[in-house]
């Protein structure tokens, strides 16, 4: 198949270094799903708050997902963004999942401290909500051409030749110390959806060193056709076909386990499971998600495999397989909730 290579920033702001990016639009996306979601739980009485204060959690998970992910990102991933000045910087990407969670359960800490409820309940309604916002994550991770999985054969129909791939962006004269625009706005001439006098008044004259960059040296090599026919002296070609795998992360993560989740809900929605229940079903589920995707999914170059043959994403998600037995075993008081509680009028918290 063909990388679709769609513009990363849905709308130019001119004369403002920050655009507006699918990146942070599915963010809102997955929010305001989220939102939609969790409203129609706390009528039906499942989450135990009443429906006008419901978007007060996505007001604390916003702050959650930014800064856990963005911590999450900086401490396993990419050691730079500690510095101060490139943390704050999250319209370039960077976000962890397994940081973000961990922020989503300091955010629901401090919503259960300022409503005084309990905690396991609040985490299930969670789960039932953050699925949409994963799909929709994943899918501008595909859109940004980063998180490419493994390399493949050509036979496999799925497969694809990724513009952003170290091997691609070296063929067309792309370099590492350009800005990320810079390396976007080439790329979409490249592949003939913008002509180089449309974006020369975007690209910068020097690189991340300070010398001037000879974009009449850059233009001749941007013809993404001709790279992506390149062959060595065996036919194989220059430039790697690869798993789609953001593709599969946001099949796998968002819309199956998503799946599951509503299946769960509705199968138990007149008596439904004792608090906590729900949040471990997500828990085991993307744990087991992720880590087999992570066969296909190509590890970060810097980090490779970490660990007893595992890669991060799969020893953060054992740790996700630990934190839903803690949630398994919890001690819990009282009896399970009852059934139902009436649009606003939510049973009483039992964990």
């Amino acid at each position: 198949m063909e990388f679709p290579a769609w513009d990363p920033v849905l709308f130019d702001i001119p004369g403002l270094p920050i655009d507006i990016r699918w990146y942070g639009m599915m963010y809102v996306v997955g929010f305001v799903a989220g939102q939609w979601i969790l409203v129609r739980l706390a009528r039906a009485g499942f989450f135990p708050v009443k429906p006008e204060a419901a978007p007060d959690l996505i007001f604390y998970c916003v702050f959650g997902v930014m800064l856990g992910g963005r911590t999450g990102y900086a401490l396993f991933y990419q050691h730079s963004l500690l510095n101060p000045l490139e943390f704050v910087q999250v319209w370039k990407g960077g976000l962890a999942f397994h940081g973000g969670l961990a922020g989503v359960a300091v955010a629901i800490w401090l919503f259960c401290r300022k409503y005084q409820i309990r905690w396991m309940r609040v985490a299930d309604a969670c789960a039932l909500a953050v699925t949409p916002g994963i799909l929709a994550v994943r899918c501008a991770n595909f859109i940004n051409g980063e998180l490419f999985g493994r390399v493949t054969q050509k036979g496999v129909g799925w497969a694809m030749q990724f513009p952003t791939d170290d091997r691609a962006l070296s063929l067309l004269g792309i370099a590492d110390d350009w800005t990320m625009r810079d390396r976007e706005l080439c790329i979409q001439v490249a592949y003939g959806k913008r002509t180089f006098d449309d974006v020369k008044g975007l690209l910068s004259q020097v690189d991340g060193h300070g010398k001037a960059i000879d974009w009449s040296a850059v233009v001749p090599k941007l013809d993404w056709q001709h790279v992506r026919s390149l062959t060595d002296v065996d036919g194989h070609p220059l430039v790697p076909y690869r798993h789609p795998s953001q593709l599969y992360e946001g099949l796998g993560e968002g819309l199956l386990l998503g799946l599951v989740m509503l299946a769960l809900y509705l199968l138990t929605r007149r008596r439904p499971w004792r608090p906590g229940r729900y949040g471990v079903v997500f828990l085991l589920g993307y744990a087991v998600v992720r880590s087999s995707l992570e066969f296909v999914r190509e590890p970060d170059s810097w980090l490779g495999v970490v660990w007893l043959g595992m890669t991060m994403g799969q020893i953060l998600s054992a740790g996700l397989v630990v934190g839903a037995m803690l949630m398994l075993f919890w001690p819990q008081r009282g009896a399970a909730a009852p059934s139902g509680g009436g649009p606003g009028h939510p049973p009483p918290a039992t964990e």
